[in-house]
């Protein structure tokens, strides 16, 4: 088992890598604007559709006060990883070719307090052997704000995680 399966979190004995994405990109949240990471066993056996609740979660009051219609024009799946892909985020973010996602990623990957540490977290969370299937969603208004999901299960534990960035 390697070291970073081993170590856990400070809170709720969360993997170290959870706990590290949080301190990058914002613990769960309903601000439905900027960046939050959710863990947790995946309720749904659909993870496009946990994806979905996240991102419903995160919006949060202004879900309604806008209407489903105006955050779903945005929602749709733009990559998938492949079974047989072995997993690199970072470029596989980067080779996204969706034009609403390309708009997002870069300010993702780049446009944050410290790059390189954030880019070694999501190598962490998401080039690890035990992430059996990963999803990644366009999200925002079909307007002013945009942005990204990422969603990823790990069978062996039944744990899902799930990061969003949404900016305007």
């Amino acid at each position: 088992m390697s070291t970073e399966k081993q170590k856990a979190g400070n809170d709720n004995k969360k993997p170290l890598y959870i706990s590290t994405l949080e301190r990058i990109y914002g613990p769960p949240s309903q601000e439905a604007f900027g960046t939050a990471v959710f863990y947790e066993p995946l309720k749904a056996t659909n993870l496009g559709q946990a994806a979905l609740e996240k991102y419903r979660h995160f919006i949060g009051d202004l879900w309604n006060r806008y209407g489903e219609k105006v955050w779903l024009g945005a929602w749709k799946e733009v990559y998938i990883r492949e079974q047989d892909n072995a997993g690199d985020i970072v470029n596989e973010m980067e080779n996204i070719t969706d034009p609403d996602a390309r708009m997002s990623i870069p300010m993702f990957l780049d446009g944050i307090e410290n790059p390189k540490e954030a880019r070694a977290a999501l190598v962490a969370a998401f080039n690890d052997p035990e992430v059996t299937e990963l999803k990644v969603y366009t999200t925002g208004d079909g307007g002013a704000m945009s942005g990204i999901l990422i969603a990823a299960f790990r069978k062996k534990t039944g744990n899902a995680t799930f990061l969003i960035f949404l900016m305007d």
